[in-house]
C-alpha cells in the first residue's frame, strides 16, 4: 500500500507593518531599533518612524533638486549621533545610485562613528562615510570635499548649529536643513549686559527675568541665524516638525541658496544686534564683506 506523500508548505514571510515603505532595508530598521527582531513596531518605534518620514519629506525635494542639476549628491550630517537620519536617507534615496553620491556623518564620539562605519559596511551602503570630528574641525578637514550640496544638523547643541551654518557657507552648500537645539550663547551675553541695558529701553523688560532671558535668548538666536542666511543670499523657511511634540526643540529651518539681495537682511541683522546689545557677537553672525 502506497503512502501519500506529505509536502511541507513554505513558511510565508512575516507581513511587515504598513508604515514600512517598499524596498526599505528591514535589517537597517531592526539595527536602528525601529523594528523589533520579529519585524514589529511598538508605539515608541512607530512614533520614531513617523518623525523620520516627516523629516525625509522635507529633505527629499532638496535631494531631487540637486540631482536635477548634476549627477552625484553630497550631503553632510553634523552631530550625526547614531546616524539615524543618514542611514534612512541613504536607504530611501541614495541606495542604488551609481553617480558618486555620498553621505558624510560628522560625530565627535568615536565609538558611534565606529558602529556606524561597521553597520554601513554590513549593509553594503558604500556611499557613506563617518568622521570623528567636531563641526568646527570638519570645516577645514581634507577628508571632506571642497563643496557640499546639502548640510543637515539636527539638535546640534548650542553653537554647533552656528558652526554647521559656517561650514555650509564656506562649502557653498545649496541647501541647509537645521533643527536647532539648546542655545545659551546669546542668553549669556544678554545676561551679562542686562544691568546696563535695563534703563535704555522698555523692550529690555522682555528679558529682565532669568527664565525670560533664557527663552528670549533662544528665540533671538534663531532669528539672527535666519537673518545671517538671508544676508548670504539664501531663501529661508522656518516651520515646525509635526510629530515631534514631545520635544521643545522642534523648530525647523530650511535654507536654499537663491542669490537673493543681501543688503536689507544685513542691515536688519546689524540693527537687531545693536538694539539688543549683542554687537560683540558680530563675528558669530557674520555677513558678507559687501552687501548688494
Amino acid at each position: 500500500m502506497k503512502h501519500a506523500k506529505h509536502t511541507t508548505k513554505p513558511t510565508a514571510a512575516p507581513e511587515l507593518p504598513s508604515e514600512v515603505r517598499p524596498g526599505q532595508s528591514i535589517e537597517l530598521l531592526k539595527e536602528l531599533h525601529i523594528l523589533t527582531r520579529d519585524g514589529k513596531l511598538n508605539q515608541d518605534s512607530r512614533r520614531k518612524l513617523k518623525q523620520v518620514y516627516h523629516l525625509y519629506n522635507f529633505i527629499e525635494p532638496l535631494l531631487k533638486d540637486v540631482r536635477d542639476e548634476k549627477p552625484g549628491v553630497t550631503l553632510v550630517d553634523h552631530g550625526a549621533g547614531k546616524s539615524y537620519l543618514g542611514f534612512i536617507l541613504y536607504d530611501l534615496f541614495f541606495k542604488g545610485l551609481d553617480d558618486g553620491s555620498h553621505i558624510y556623518g560628522i560625530e565627535t564620539r568615536e565609538e558611534l562613528v565606529q558602529k556606524s562605519t561597521e553597520l554601513a559596511a554590513r549593509l553594503g551602503f558604500t556611499g557613506m562615510s563617518f568622521l570623528p570630528l567636531s563641526v568646527a574641525e570638519s570645516t577645514t578637514s581634507s577628508k571632506l570635499p571642497p563643496t557640499i550640496d546639502i548640510v543637515t544638523a539636527l539638535h546640534a547643541c548650542n553653537t554647533a548649529t552656528d558652526d554647521a551654518i559656517d561650514f555650509a557657507l564656506k562649502k557653498k552648500a545649496k541647501h541647509m536643513v537645521l533643527v536647532p537645539c539648546c542655545q545659551a550663547e546669546v542668553a549669556t551675553v544678554l545676561r551679562k549686559n542686562k544691568g546696563k541695558d535695563l534703563g535704555r529701553s522698555a523692550l529690555t523688560e522682555i528679558w529682565r527675568h532669568p527664565i525670560h532671558t533664557r527663552e528670549f535668548g533662544s528665540q533671538v538666536t534663531n532669528v539672527l541665524r535666519c537673518l545671517q542666511l538671508e544676508a548670504h543670499g539664501y531663501q529661508v523657511t522656518v516651520t515646525e516638525l509635526v510629530g515631534w511634540e514631545h520635544s521643545m526643540k522642534n523648530e525647523l529651518i530650511v535654507a536654499t541658496y537663491k542669490n537673493l539681495p543681501r543688503r536689507r537682511p544685513t542691515e536688519r541683522l546689524q540693527e537687531v544686534m545693536a538694539e539688543l546689545g549683542l554687537d560683540e557677537m558680530k563675528q558669530r553672525f557674520y555677513t558678507p564683506v559687501t552687501a548688494d
